[in-house]
């Protein structure tokens, strides 16, 4: 059990038998004399996806989800499916298209990745932060660019299409942002 003290984003609460990440958290103090101060949370249901907003009061108790987090690899695409491999039991998982579509154009294979298991499921696929990927098809580099920052599309070796600055050319490998999905630097 939890108090709605340790609540802070990250944390992994169980509301309604489902495993919920905390994304945001605020304190609201009342203006009344001897009210409770009102904890607003912000979390996503890990088993639907579904982004909700949740307030308690101050000193509430919250049960812990039966949720672990493992280090992770992709293995390989199977279809409309990833396999997964947890690199601390070397159990193998086929994820289905719900968890691996929004990701697999950021996974190559052996990649790392973080695995959130609730009883035993996985329930939540992690990519790094920033990958590095190849370009391998983008329109020739923009000479003579003006003042003003102009992008292009470019496809990379994972079939991403993503906006590049105007100089990069096919070929060259990049950094991609995982959370945005958006170009960072040359690797």
């Amino acid at each position: 059990m939890i108090t709605t003290s340790d609540l802070k984003r990250g944390v992994v609460i169980q509301l309604d038998n489902a495993p919920c990440l905390v994304l945001d958290v605020s304190f609201q103090s009342p203006s009344a004399r001897g009210g409770n101060t009102l904890v607003k949370t912000k979390y996503r249901n890990l088993l639907t996806g579904q982004v909700l907003e949740k307030t308690f009061k101050s000193g509430d108790r919250l049960d812990e989800a039966d949720f672990e987090r493992h280090k992770g690899q992709f293995l390989y695409a199977a279809g409309e499916a990833g396999v997964f491999m947890d690199l601390e039991t070397y159990e193998q998982f086929d994820i289905g298209e719900d968890l691996y579509d929004p990701i697999k154009g950021y996974l190559l294979e052996g990649t790392d990745v973080q695995l959130g298991l609730f009883q035993g499921q996985v329930v939540s696929i992690d990519p790094p932060l920033s990958v590095e990927l190849l370009v391998t098809e983008t329109a020739p580099a923009i000479k003579h660019a003006t003042a003003t920052a102009q992008t292009k599309e470019a496809i990379l070796e994972t079939g991403l299409r993503i906006q590049v600055p105007g100089y990069l050319e096919a070929g060259e490998k990049i950094k991609v942002d995982t959370r945005e999905g958006r170009f960072i630097s040359r690797a």
